[in-house]
């Protein structure tokens, strides 16, 4: 591929690429609101140049639509429970990891293989920490208020915080870690109450609210201020 700048005043630079796999001559804009001409090798720049004159007007609403877009990831630092992520824009997705500082490297802010691949790195250190703070945590609850549950799981869910079965089996979910610890634990908390009282009638939240210094409610309508999506 040869690719040259040619500048358009209604538009403003548009890079012209010649392609031996092009068929025929294809315009796009990209998020920073540049422009890119792909075209076959035997079509001249002349030719290029009158196609793209045609095409202003499209040209001109895609850059607009940009203009009030916003990236799909916003650079910057995570601070996690146990980590330092910083997110920034590279050439390439990739992760370092040095010791308790991570480092998330994007190749495009605006695309959505970016992003997925930021959210799968993400969901990777919520599942590390949750798996590493989350059953101390709930045994330790368990033994001070007099609760037993037979397991704990660790999932990414995107229906609940967590949930407990007939056989007092505790699901936990790993987005968990990006609430403040007081929700966290009102959410053990809840669980551990479910091992006694299987439903979410009057006695549940008035156990639940001994045990929450009776903010039971309070908290539970801040937990729903949180998504249990990854971004």
């Amino acid at each position: 591929m040869t690719a040259k700048v040619v500048q358009f005043t209604q538009i403003g630079e548009v890079t012209f690429v010649k392609n031996r796999r092009s068929k025929n001559i294809k315009i796009s804009v990209k998020p920073d609101r540049s422009v890119r001409v792909s075209f076959p090798f035997y079509v001249t720049s002349s030719q290029v140049s009158q196609f793209v004159l045609k095409n202003v007007e499209w040209i001109n609403k895609q850059q607009k639509k940009f203009e009030t877009k916003s990236s799909l990831i916003e650079v910057g630092k995570l601070q996690t429970k146990l980590h330092t992520v910083q997110i920034s824009e590279s050439t390439e997705n990739k992760t370092i990891i040095n010791g308790n500082f991570i480092e998330i490297r994007l190749a495009d802010l605006n695309s959505e293989s970016s992003r997925s691949y930021l959210e799968n790195v993400v969901v990777g250190i919520y599942r590390f920490e949750a798996k590493k703070l989350l059953p101390p945590k709930l045994t330790e609850l368990g033994i001070k208020h007099g609760f037993q549950f037979s397991k704990i799981t660790i999932r990414n869910n995107k229906r609940n915080w967590g949930s407990c079965s007939s056989k007092n089996n505790i699901s936990l979910n790993l987005q968990m870690m990006k609430l403040p610890d007081e929700l966290i634990e009102y959410i053990l908390l809840h669980e551990l109450v479910h091992t006694k009282i299987k439903n979410h009638g009057s006695g549940f939240w008035q156990k639940l609210d001994e045990l929450t210094d009776f903010k039971a409610k309070e908290l539970s309508k801040q937990v729903r201020k949180y998504s249990t999506y990854t971004l």
